[in-house]
């Protein structure tokens, strides 16, 4: 198997079952799915229990109980049970255009991770999107998108984007590659090395934190912003508050000051 897709996901199962739709379609299809399921109620396993049989991939699903907000500790958890060497990350609000996992798995390479960018849709597009939307690709049709709404941007131009155009536009982009949970990926060995995500982080940072360890290892990046593309469903962030935020901070800095490698508290830890 090429490649270990693995997404978080919690009460959210209108988003993920669009999302696993657009996995459902990809044209690189030797990979397997492991939904990293931070403690969502009953609704979200008969989901996946339904699209198993509708879905000709296999779906891992890997759950631990609702303890707030603990989406580092169970992606761990999903690195852990990954069978791939070569592990590509999203969201389960996040669906992938069909050539999504072609790109993370053409252009991985060891000693790098890559690094992608999502396009953020409003509610009522997020809504609109169906199942035949997501299998004929119009939710990637910039026509379709703007004759539902979609206002337009300089941004716009990542649907579009191929050869020379796409290539020169990674390249000036000032958005740094950074290591983004919603469309990253690397080797498995690189994230167990570095002991997976910092568990002491909750919302906030802790995908970055992870990307900044993986430099301290010495590992480079590669930007794929406007190659491998998904669009985000939009959702209400209740779990963002301040003393979290500082918390975090706290963590990032003391990584990049002392250049950690390991967290102390990660994937070692379960």
């Amino acid at each position: 198997m090429k490649v270990s897709v693995i997404m978080s996901t919690y009460n959210a199962e209108a988003w993920l079952e669009k999302v696993l739709w657009g996995f459902s379609v990809q044209t690189e299809t030797d990979f397997e799915i492991i939904v990293a399921d931070d403690g969502s109620r009953n609704t979200t396993r008969e989901l996946i229990e339904r699209l198993r049989s509708e879905i000709k991939i296999p779906i891992v699903h890997v759950w631990h109980e609702d303890n707030g907000f603990q989406k580092s500790q169970i992606l761990n958890k999903a690195i852990v049970a990954a069978s791939s060497d070569y592990l590509v990350f999203t969201d389960g609000d996040c669906i992938p255009r069909k050539d999504f996992l072609k790109i993370h798995v053409d252009r991985r390479e060891k000693g790098y991770f890559l690094s992608g960018g999502y396009i953020k849709l409003p509610m009522h597009i997020s809504e609109l999107i169906s199942k035949e939307d997501i299998i004929e690709q119009r939710c990637f049709d910039l026509k379709w998108l703007t004759a539902n709404g979609f206002k337009s941007s300089y941004k716009n131009v990542k649907f579009i984007a191929s050869g020379f155009i796409e290539t020169f536009l990674n390249f000036i982009t000032p958005t740094k590659p950074t290591w983004n949970g919603h469309n990253a990926s690397g080797w498995k060995t690189d994230l167990v090395n570095i002991n997976g995500f910092n568990q002491e982080m909750q919302y906030g940072g802790q995908d970055r934190e992870l990307g900044e360890r993986l430099f301290n290892s010495g590992l480079k990046s590669k930007q794929i912003r406007y190659s491998a593309i998904c669009v985000h469903s939009d959702h209400a962030r209740g779990y963002v508050n301040e003393e979290t935020w500082k918390k975090n901070y706290a963590i990032r800095e003391n990584t990049k000051k002392n250049k950690v490698i390991k967290t102390p508290i990660g994937i070692d830890s379960n």
